[in-house]
């Protein structure tokens, strides 16, 4: 079985007195430690597949597996606590709280979890280190260039130790050779952390460095040559 399996999936919005149809019976396969890449065009319904994969809006219909968890079954109270323990987002906007210090939005995701600063410090750091910034703990997002603010983000997404990345244009709003850089971080990261990623992308070159690269199209992915 799947790590992450999608049966049936479909989500549309109320537009303009219609329903706007946006996943289609969508079906998805992927297996534990993979990376896969999600391209199409703008529009199409990337953000809107990761965000009802990861539990942050709800299918009108189709069942979701994560592991041992039926996200579709689980209750909306739960689902926070869900979230927050199995999954990391990474956005195309880093989203960090400007009013807190580097490290202070790495560890926010554990003082969800109702770590105190003092337990969930450490990891946070680490995490800080590890992605290039141990010199930059106590700067505000404002202070940081946009490749270190996302490097902020990729390590607040990690910090739980989640076993399911999910990444919106993580490099959309960075330049070339910044983007090249977030790439070999994010590679290194599923690698280090045994992760399985799914990624949503326009950057071909982005893609091209996940194990397996599928096209959203019509409301339904089917693989990128096929």
């Amino acid at each position: 079985m799947a790590f992450v399996e999608v049966r049936g999936l479909s989500k549309s919005y109320p537009v303009a007195g219609r329903h706007l149809e946006i996943l289609r019976g969508l079906d998805l396969d992927v297996e534990r430690g993979e990376m896969v890449a999600v391209m199409g065009a703008s529009g199409v319904g990337k953000s809107t597949l990761l965000h009802v994969l990861g539990g942050l809006d709800r299918p009108d219909a189709g069942r979701i597996v994560v592991g041992d968890h039926d996200v579709t079954s689980i209750a909306a109270a739960d689902m926070v606590a869900f979230r927050n323990r199995h999954v990391g987002f990474v956005f195309q906007f880093h989203h960090l709280l400007p009013e807190f210090s580097a490290l202070e939005n790495a560890e926010m995701p554990l003082r969800i979890a109702r770590q105190t600063s003092a337990q969930a410090r450490p990891a946070a750091e680490r995490l800080l280190k590890r992605v290039g910034l141990g010199d930059r703990l106590d700067h505000r997002p404002g202070m940081l260039s946009g490749g270190e603010q996302q490097r902020v983000a990729v390590a607040r997404a990690l910090v739980t130790q989640p076993a399911l990345l999910l990444a919106d244009e993580p490099t959309g709003a960075l330049d070339e050779g910044t983007a090249d850089q977030l790439h070999e971080l994010l590679r290194e990261m599923h690698h280090e952390f045994g992760l399985t990623a799914i990624i949503a992308t326009h950057n071909p070159r982005l893609a091209e460095r996940c194990d397996r690269i599928l096209r959203l199209e019509s409301g339904r992915l089917s693989p990128v040559g096929v």
